[in-house]
């Protein structure tokens, strides 16, 4: 970071801050898909929007600042992003990923990646011994998300990194849970970071965008020529909201933290609830580990009721809380990942994961923890049977 230590200055002034010709401290809108040129054969620094576009620049420079990345590239959404980093792959390799990730990460592989050969295993990334028995000649990549989506599973960073770099192969971290502003897994050796952008880099349900950094010149280069090719770019108009929206990650996360920590405290303290899943508290899985490698828990909760809960009637009661896809959103919005986000995954390996149909994701929002919790206490009791 240049001219300050700390990363909610850099959210507000990192990466390429205003516009130098109009002394703007917002930087425009290039809302432009060509540029002139000044003749045949000099080659300039802008010519075509797919290929480069200063708005889109500014939020590439960013966000590479804010992971402590060389290099950054931003999509149409975080499955582009995913896309674009798969894309590296060849007919024959596989990639390792975690027991519970996002559906979209999985229905990729599963669906579109095998189609050119390419393969994946899904492992249990908190076993790094056991991990490391999975590393065949043809695996060339570990993913991995810590929290995991749905369960706020950790996998320790550091060490799957250093595990890969033994082997000679790719960390890809997918750090949309925490951002930047409380996680930076290229500190921890990881050698890509991949955020849906849409998500609390964003902040406020109105972008769907995704974000890639690497640290390696070799790597942007070659994610450079992926991104150009395949066209997959983020337009102006959402980089300037996405820039505007990461101005305020800070302020927001410490509000969406705070609510969540007085959450997760209630939820495991009621007596309709089964389990409780969120890294922030003591006795989770990965606490530790978390603690070493985030500044917290992160904001997203995960949870089940007893079987004399009906959690259809659950969703329906909600008045403050919106059942609706995505997180990350200023909002508190809640989600059944059986049927939503991870419905993709086969029902058996739901199961075998720990993806139940009785499990239920809460990203928590900025409102009064108070009325948050209004809510979820009236909705639990509308639902017992």
């Amino acid at each position: 970071m240049s001219d300050y230590k700390r990363i909610e200055s850099a959210l507000i002034h990192g990466g390429i801050y205003g516009d130098e010709y109009t002394k703007a401290v917002n930087v425009p809108i290039y809302q432009t898909s060509t540029y002139e040129q000044s003749g045949i054969g000099e080659t300039p620094e802008w010519e075509y929007s797919r290929t480069g576009n200063p708005t889109r620049a500014a939020l590439e420079a960013l966000i590479a600042e804010l992971e402590g990345g060389k290099s950054g590239f931003a999509f149409a959404s975080g499955m582009a992003a995913i896309t674009a980093v798969l894309s590296l792959f060849n007919t024959g390799d596989r990639i390792l990923i975690s027991s519970n990730v996002y559906g979209g990460t999985f229905r990729v592989l599963d669906k579109v990646f095998s189609h050119f050969g390419i393969g994946y295993s899904i492992e249990d990334t908190t076993d790094i011994e056991g991990l490391e028995s999975r590393i065949t000649d043809d695996v060339k990549a570990i993913l991995v998300e810590s929290p995991a989506n749905p369960l706020l599973t950790v996998t320790d960073l550091r060490a799957v990194a250093g595990l890969a770099a033994k082997h000679g192969i790719l960390s890809i971290v997918d750090n949309t849970f925490m951002t930047p502003y409380l996680q930076r897994p290229l500190e921890l050796g990881a050698d890509i970071v991949i955020h849906s952008a849409t998500k609390y880099l964003g902040g406020h349900s109105d972008v769907v965008a995704g974000l890639v950094v690497v640290n390696d010149d070799k790597l942007a280069e070659r994610l450079a020529f992926i991104q150009n090719s395949t066209g997959g770019v983020l337009g102006p108009f959402d980089s300037f909201l996405l820039i505007r929206g990461i101005k305020t990650l800070g302020v927001r996360l410490d509000r969406h933290v705070e609510n969540a920590e007085k959450a997760a405290k209630f939820l495991s303290e009621h007596k309709a609830v089964k389990n409780v899943y969120y890294p922030g508290l003591p006795d989770s899985q990965g606490y530790e580990i978390n603690k070493g490698q985030a500044k917290n828990g992160g904001a997203m909760i995960s949870f089940e009721l007893y079987p004399n809960y009906n959690i259809r009637k659950f969703f329906k009661s909600l008045r403050l809380v919106a059942l609706a896809e995505s997180l990350g959103g200023v909002e508190s919005l809640v989600c059944h990942p059986a049927s939503m986000t991870h419905a993709s995954i086969p029902y058996e390996v739901r199961q075998r994961v720990g993806i139940t149909d009785g499990l239920i994701r809460l990203s928590i929002g900025i409102e009064s923890i108070d009325d948050i919790l209004d809510d979820l206490a009236q909705a639990i009791a509308e639902s017992e049977e």
